[in-house]
Parts: C-alpha cells; structure tokens; sequence
C-alpha cells in the first residue's frame, strides 16, 4: 500500500512525532486574554523548599534559630544598664520669670496698688511745692493753709539762692534774760549767740536735725515779716510770731548756766531778742568793698508766761540729761562787746 493508505496497513514511514513534557495538552488552544491558568498546569519547575515561618519585616532572628540550613550568629548588641538610661531629648524649658510677673497674682495686684499710692502721693507732693513757690494765684489763695500745712516744716522751699541778688549776709539770733535769782534780787544776762549754738552742733554732724537748721532761722524769717521797721506787729500773726521766737528763746536759755522758768534757781522773768548781720566778706581775689560792721536790730523785752514756763517744765527733764557734762562756756557764744553795746 503506498503512503496515502490510512488503513491499519498503512505504512508507518515516519515516526509518531513525541509529546513535549513542557507543553501541556490543550497547549494547542489560544488562551483568553485575562486568563489565569490554573495550578494543576503549571509545571513544577525546581519547587522552592516551603518554609514553616516567615519572619516580620525588621524581626531579627533570636540566635540559634536555623534558616535555610544555617545558623544565624548572635546579634552584637551591647549590654543594658540600669545607671545610664537612653534619655529623650528634653525641650528647651522657658525663662524663669522675674520681677512683679514672678509674684502670685495676690502680691502682684497689692505691688500695683502701692505704686499708685506711691505716684499719687508723688504728684500731689510736686503740686503743693509748685502752689508754694509759684506766685500768689487764686488757687494759692484759696487753698493757701493746706498748701502751708503740707510745706510747714519739712518741705519748706528758700528759692533765695537763684536769687539775681542771693543773700550775701550772715545774721546771726541772739539773746539775753533777766533772771531772778534765790535770795529776791534780779540780774540780766549776757547775749547768748543761740544761732553760734546751732552752728556748733551742726559742725561734723552727717545728719543733722531739722530743728537744728531750721527752726531759729525760720522763727526770726517769720517775725521779722509779721513786724514793721518798728516791731510793730502785723495783725494775728505778729502776734503768734512774737509768742513763737520768746517760747524757742525760753526754752533755750532755761539750759544755759542752770537757769529755768520757774523753781528754786535763778528763774527767767523777761527776755530780749536781737539779730547781728554781717555782711559776707567777699573773695580775695574780688575788689569789691564791703562794710564790716555788725548791724543790730533789737526787739522789747517780752515778759515770760505762766505757758511759756509749762513749756520749759514739760523738757526739764531731757534738758537736765542735755545739760549734763556741759560747761557753760562751751555751750555759750558771746558777741565781743556786746553787753557794752546792749546797755
């Protein structure tokens, strides 16, 4: 039979062609699009051994664990310790606070009150001075005792000093007493320089009083505004000035030489007042001339009063410790011939 016959005779020239072990049995068929084929065709092609755990992403295998027939060194991890822990770094911490904003809110509301007090007070202060040295106005006028009140005696203003003309005298308060001594006879005293006395404790003295400085020079200012060239006074307060210098007066002698306003040594009956001025000596290198001659002005002699001797009575015991250790002499300046001038 020749080639063409299909028979069971037919001529098996050719070999049967061989199956190709990759290739599956419906390889002949075009796959769809988007068709997965399943596991079961896939050919197993060198298995990859399964492993019964998979580790985490960023696990690190404990040491001895075996993976894929070998053996995992140990970690170089170094030891933990107790005494220096890992610390986070700590935030920037904020100023401390200082000042009033350090304070509780109870303290700071009584420090804001205080300055206000404070400021208030300073203000008022500032607009009294400025009522007393300003010239006299109708606000002065009106509330010019209040003003007097604040001024008397502390802050007293002597604008003097930027004077066109500043005072260029020196004026010295003196004084004398007529005493009545122990057996009934009578004496006068000499010229006491009580502003000398003054001076004196004013010499060396870093804190020196208010009474000191002020008090005679302020009491004979203000009698000598309240009198006329005369010793006229000048209404009501004439007459207070009068009663102000001879209380000053009496209380000051009363510690000189042991005399007092009343009791069993020499009593102060009546005293005088007078003022020395002297013309300020001017400088060597000045050819300015000035007369330096001494220029008195006396007052009456003013009799003592059953209240100007209460008045001594009431310090007769700080001027007894005063007078303590004090010699006369020391503590009293006579003007050098006074006492022939004075009779």
């Amino acid at each position: 039979m020749d080639a063409y016959d299909k028979g069971s005779a037919a001529r098996r020239s050719d070999p049967e062609p061989r199956a190709d072990p990759l290739r599956s049995p419906s390889s002949d068929k075009v796959p769809e699009v988007g068709h997965v084929p399943e596991a079961a065709n896939v050919p197993e092609v060198d298995r990859v051994p399964e492993v019964d755990h998979v580790p985490e992403v960023g696990h690190v295998p404990k040491a001895g664990h075996v993976l894929d027939g070998g053996r995992v060194p140990e970690p170089d991890i170094p030891p933990f310790s107790l005494s220096s822990p890992p610390h986070a770094p700590s935030p920037p911490s904020a100023a401390p606070r200082t000042g009033m904003s350090a304070l509780s809110l109870r303290y700071q509301i009584a420090a804001a009150c205080a300055l206000v007090v404070v400021a208030l007070v300073a203000c008022a202060h500032v607009a009294m001075v400025f009522l007393h040295v300003a010239p006299s106005n109708t606000v002065s006028k009106q509330y010019g005792r209040a003003v007097d009140g604040w001024i008397y005696p502390e802050f007293e203003q002597n604008w003097k000093l930027f004077a066109p003309n500043p005072l260029q005298q020196n004026i010295a308060v003196q004084a004398r007493a007529e005493v009545r001594t122990a057996g009934g006879g009578s004496r006068t005293t000499g010229w006491y320089d009580l502003s000398a006395r003054d001076g004196a404790d004013i010499d060396g003295n870093l804190l020196p009083s208010h009474t000191q400085q002020n008090e005679l020079r302020r009491a004979w200012d203000f009698y000598v505004s309240a009198h006329d060239s005369e010793n006229r006074p000048n209404g009501l307060r004439g007459q207070l000035s009068e009663r102000y210098i001879r209380r000053i007066v009496v209380l000051r002698l009363s510690h000189e030489d042991g005399l007092t306003a009343g009791g069993k040594q020499a009593t102060i009956v009546r005293v005088q007042v007078r003022s020395r001025t002297t013309n300020v000596a001017p400088p060597p290198w000045s050819d300015e001339k000035v007369d330096s001659k001494p220029l008195y002005r006396e007052v009456p002699w003013w009799t003592v009063t059953v209240a100007d001797r209460a008045l001594d009575s009431n310090s007769s015991s700080n001027g007894e410790s005063r007078s303590q250790g004090q010699n006369g002499d020391s503590t009293r300046a006579r003007a050098a011939g006074d006492g022939a001038d004075a009779r």
